[in-house]
């Protein structure tokens, strides 16, 4: 692993999103583009260094536009399976990845990724 290369973090934004019942099913879209927002704006606590932020939306909420310092992906299909394939496409970088999502845990530390759960995310 490239430990000089930027921590690439990738957000599972339906995962994260999903977590907190504030009324986010009402608006999906809106929902992950408040999560853009906060990402952009505080980055990920406690990571410091320069890291690449990309937020994973899928559903009603792709088409969420990116904005400086967050790259938004909108999955083709699965959120989880988009998010499979950047880790597995990250080559030799360190990697985080952002979800509570069990399954998809297990599959992207099995390709060497690190992972956290939502509540490290800024609320």
């Amino acid at each position: 692993m490239n430990d000089t290369a930027a921590l690439l973090v990738i957000v599972d934004a339906a995962n994260v999103v999903g977590s907190v019942p504030d009324g986010w099913w009402r608006d999906r879209k809106g929902a992950a583009e408040r999560l853009r927002d906060r990402l952009a704006a505080d980055g990920l606590p406690g990571r410091p260094g320069p890291v690449e932020i990309v937020l994973v939306v899928e559903g009603a909420a792709r088409g969420v536009e990116e904005v400086p310092g967050v790259r938004v992906e909108s999955a083709p299909g699965s959120g989880d399976d988009h998010v499979v394939a950047l880790v597995a496409g990250a080559e030799d970088r360190p990697v985080l990845v952002v979800t509570a999502d069990r399954e998809l845990r297990r599959r992207v530390t099995a390709l060497g990724a690190e992972v956290a759960g939502p509540r490290s995310v800024p609320r």
